[in-house]
């Protein structure tokens, strides 16, 4: 699959340059693209996105995973034009926030009722604020490498530069109060041993534990996430599962059907919107009682609003992704596509020459360029960055986007696009440097 024919048109490349003025690094978020391969989206339907200057890319980005059923997907849009015609945003009660709560509960294993954000930051930082006022314990415990959103907590060792010696945390930004570094303490993923040693020593000091059950693009080994499950449970140490990106994506359970593990908690978000800001703390009645503003001032009680929580726009686009994925073989024919796709990938990076595999799950995964088993960061760090980029890039000159570390599947993904993104990446294997 040759580099497109279509140039970079100069409305295209004023808007560029016009985003590197008004919008630090020309970014919305910390990563961007080089700029031979930068570009500004148009629109997007199904499984493809345009560019200004008109081009084409399969998209495996999907705006960071909402978009399970693929862009402009019918049934979101009709949902979506059929409330903002009864109103876009009411801050009280309404019917569709209720229905999606109703259904979240049925399909999550751990929830018995929800609390809803606008971004999955603000869930994690929510469930444990949740955990510490159950438990009346200030430290939490998480995994190197482990993603949980912005909030201060998070922010500790999701991506070390220079990693400390567990269980030090190493601040993934500045203006982070140094206090908090004492707050929260740091694991290997998927080594038992070293977990449950940690939290044996820790455990009158802790309040949960919270962790990705699939790390990013790590699947965990047989046994890690029971295993995490009897330790906390042991100690009286809560469990949350950061289910942002696997809730209803592995399984219309998320994670904890996927893998059969059931936490104390979780946070949902991207597909639970769909592609509208939404996201939610679940638990049971007993651990979400705090919220209840009639505990304000009569002892535990958790101060949470905002002003676009339980937004019926989000709902609705919510509740119509939800159906979509009720029907009968969705997630058999979103794994089964997945897996067609790595299993092309790992054939090209066999044939290639480069040390190469694929990590992940059918639903989420990656071409990481080493020949060491990945079992947690440290691992999926010794992956060679310069080719994962120069591969990234040349994908896009290709018409095929992705992540820098990550290709979400969706529902829509078809065999023709299956087809045309190995002939990308086979073209692309063939000319990165040996």
């Amino acid at each position: 699959m040759a580099e497109t024919t279509k140039t970079r048109s100069a409305r295209e490349t004023d808007l560029l340059e016009r985003a590197k003025q008004r919008l630090p690094g020309g970014v919305l978020g910390t990563s961007r693209y080089a700029d031979a391969a930068a570009f500004v989206v148009k629109h997007g339907k199904g499984s493809k996105i345009y560019d200004v200057s008109g081009r084409e890319y399969i998209d495996y980005v999907l705006a960071s995973g909402p978009l399970i059923l693929g862009h402009a997907h019918p049934a979101v849009v009709a949902a979506v034009r059929e409330q903002i015609e009864a109103g876009s945003t009411y801050f009280m009660v309404n019917e569709p926030i209720i229905e999606l709560a109703e259904e979240i509960c049925r399909a999550v294993p751990c929830a018995e009722q929800v609390r809803f954000t606008s971004t999955g930051s603000e869930a994690t930082f929510f469930a444990l604020r949740v955990a510490r006022t159950y438990r009346k314990r200030d430290k939490i415990l998480k995994f190197e490498g482990g993603y949980h959103g912005a909030n201060d907590y998070a922010m500790m060792s999701s991506s070390p530069r220079s990693p400390k010696a567990f269980p030090a945390p190493v601040p993934d930004s500045s203006g982070i109060p140094q206090s908090l570094e004492a707050e929260v303490l740091i694991a290997p993923y998927n080594d038992l041993g070293t977990v449950e040693g940690i939290i044996a020593a820790h455990a009158d000091e802790l309040a949960a534990v919270i962790v990705e059950p699939f790390q990013r693009l790590v699947p965990p080994q047989p046994g890690f996430l029971k295993g995490l499950r009897e330790i906390t449970r042991r100690h009286g140490v809560l469990l949350v599962f950061d289910e942002v990106v696997t809730g209803f994506r592995l399984a219309y359970g998320g994670a904890q059907e996927y893998y059969d593990v059931v936490p104390d908690l979780a946070a949902v978000g991207k597909i639970v919107g769909g592609g509208f800001p939404l996201a939610a703390v679940c638990g049971s009645e007993e651990l979400m009682r705090p919220f209840d503003p009639q505990y304000d001032g009569k002892g535990d009680f958790i101060s949470q609003s905002g002003t676009l929580n339980g937004n019926p726009i989000a709902a609705v686009a919510g509740l119509a992704t939800l159906a979509e994925l009720r029907k009968p073989g969705a997630y058999e024919t979103l794994h089964a596509t997945g897996k067609r796709l790595m299993a092309g990938l790992t054939e090209l990076a066999g044939k290639s020459g480069l040390p190469a595999q694929v990590v992940g799950e059918p639903v989420v995964f990656d071409l990481i360029f080493t020949d060491e088993p990945v079992v947690d960061y440290r691992s999926l760090q010794k992956g060679n960055a310069a080719l994962g980029r120069a591969f990234t890039t040349e994908l896009i000159k290709r018409g095929v986007v992705k992540n820098g570390q990550k290709m979400y599947m969706s529902l829509v993904h078809s065999s023709d696009d299956v087809a045309k993104t190995l002939q990308a990446c086979e073209d692309v294997l063939k000319i990165l440097p040996r």
